[in-house]
């Protein structure tokens, strides 16, 4: 007997696993952190995460997706889906870094003195290079500034 592929269910596994996302933290005892986060006391319009790297800076973002080949101008802010050891090149010249899903770059950035917020859902879609930013890396708070604040 055949089946039609639209009706069988290899197409319905196919359109429930669409709807997953794993988790952006995944801990050594299988537990799964939620990118969620509450807070009080937040800015209005401000991106809440997990601070990593204690310290408060503004400055100007620059948003990576893939660190191959870039150079980063000294005093940016990185901002970046992710980050792992081939990442490290561009820590020397920036001030901060705001990454959606934690990784090796919070293991170095107090190394570096500089100022993490991890675990930023919406980061690389509401946050565009050019514009200020002011990370709270004690806090986990991203606000979007302008320039003369």
């Amino acid at each position: 007997m055949c089946e039609h592929p639209k009706h069988g269910l290899a197409h319905l596994f196919a359109a429930w696993h669409k709807t997953l996302d794993a988790p952006p933290v995944l801990t050594s005892q299988s537990e799964a952190l939620s990118d969620r986060i509450e807070c009080e006391d937040v800015p209005e319009g401000a991106l809440v995460g997990t601070g990593v790297s204690g310290g408060v800076v503004k400055g100007v973002a620059r948003v990576v997706r893939d660190p191959s080949g870039v150079t980063i101008e000294k005093g940016k802010i990185l901002i970046v889906p992710s980050s792992d050891p081939d990442w490290t090149p561009l820590f020397l010249n920036v001030v901060g870094m705001v990454v959606v899903v934690g990784g090796h770059g919070a293991l170095v950035a107090p190394e570096y003195g500089l100022p993490e917020v991890a675990l930023v859902s919406e980061t690389t879609r509401r946050i565009e290079t050019g514009q200020w930013v002011r990370i709270d890396g004690t806090q986990g708070i991203v606000e979007i500034i302008d320039d003369d604040e």
